[in-house]
């Protein structure tokens, strides 16, 4: 099973996934990493596959190159190897149990460079675990962003895409956020008590929402805890096993 981690820089990808692997070795299962991040110093975790022994933004920005430009250039010379790097994670799933990608800090680079949308939709039924930072649920239409963001990941890489909340572990108010993630009608109902345009856009989503979200759950995980890493696992299987039916 091949699960990719995705999210914006410190929701916390890199740790999760080197925490995830463990947790699955330890429970008998054999995992391969992969990281495709090309401007990371150190990862926590053995890389099976590394996209830094072919090209490091490091090295682009002594050719001159600015630190967004250089990764930018990093994933252009990329698109060469994007049928190597695609063969090899196949080979590593024939071989392992999971395998786990790592991708860039800068998620915009995966999900806007050709790069990452030839790898992912030419994997079988590619799972995309979306995480998100507790940071950024501040207001109700925070919640609806988080919705349609997740449904734009599916659109650009065409995949089953599942939001994770991370570091639940530093939450307090977890029912509360669980209201607003879990039931449409109840978070539409706090965004109709708002008066901000934001708040009546995210309203008029939320009313199409049913129709256009697929059925998945919300994950609730933290890397500190281990929380929600039986519910992952539980979810990557029924993805799999119903070829990415997860109804």
């Amino acid at each position: 099973m091949i699960l990719t981690f995705v999210g914006t820089a410190g929701s916390g990808k890199t740790t999760l996934t080197a925490e995830f692997g463990r947790y699955l070795v330890e429970n008998g299962k054999k995992v391969a990493y992969v990281n495709l991040d090309t401007g990371v110093k150190r990862i926590p975790y053995k890389a099976d596959i590394d996209v830094r022994e072919h090209i490091t933004v490091e090295e682009l920005m002594k050719e001159g190159y600015g630190p967004n430009g250089a990764i930018v250039e990093s994933y252009d010379r990329l698109m060469a190897h994007v049928s190597y790097y695609l063969s090899r994670i196949l080979e590593l799933e024939k071989e392992n149990d999971y395998v786990l990608i790592d991708t860039p800090g800068q998620m915009e680079t995966f999900l806007f460079h050709e790069f990452g949308v030839k790898l992912m939709e030419n994997m079988p039924y590619p799972l995309v675990i979306y995480l998100f930072d507790p940071t950024i649920l501040q207001k109700p239409h925070d919640y609806c962003f988080v919705k349609f963001f997740t449904l734009m990941i599916d659109l650009r890489l065409g995949t089953t895409t599942i939001p994770g909340l991370n570091k639940v572990d530093l939450l307090e108010n977890l029912t509360e956020i669980k209201k607003y993630l879990e039931d449409v009608e109840y978070l539409s109902t706090r965004l109709n008590l708002e008066t901000s345009m934001q708040s009546l856009l995210a309203y008029k989503l939320c009313k199409i929402l049913s129709e256009v979200s697929p059925p998945v759950r919300v994950l609730y995980l933290s890397a500190k805890r281990r929380d929600g890493f039986e519910d992952l696992e539980t979810v990557a299987y029924e993805h799999y096993c119903t070829c990415g039916d997860l109804t």
